[in-house]
């Protein structure tokens, strides 16, 4: 789920970066700087997904990167798809922590 979530993560911040890029030419200082403290913010989250801190903090910032789409009007789609993928990686993370879970508790016999 860890890995999942911060895969997801690491690459919003890279995309938050592209998107500064298009902002660059037709924005102002304040657009620029919070879209450049949303990338960092969004980086350093990936750090701090060993708790659920992490990923609260992550879905807030996903709406984050959604409102960015006020700037960078491609945002909203991209916002929107890494949204999904960031649910995804919770809902699948947490089955593939379930399953390991399992191994553990009852390895298989050869």
């Amino acid at each position: 789920m860890r890995v999942l979530g911060s895969a997801v993560l690491a690459m919003e911040s890279l995309v938050m970066g592209f998107a500064l890029l298009l902002a660059m030419e037709k924005h102002g200082a304040l657009a620029l700087s919070l879209g450049g403290a949303l990338a960092v913010v969004i980086l350093l989250t990936a750090g701090v997904m060993k708790n659920m801190t992490g990923w609260y903090l992550g879905s807030i910032w996903q709406l984050c990167l959604i409102g960015y789409g006020v700037v960078v009007p491609a945002m909203y789609f991209l916002g929107a798809l890494f949204a999904v993928l960031w649910v995804s990686a919770f809902v699948i993370g947490r089955k593939g922590e379930a399953i390991r879970a399992a191994m553990l508790a009852n390895p298989p016999t050869n």
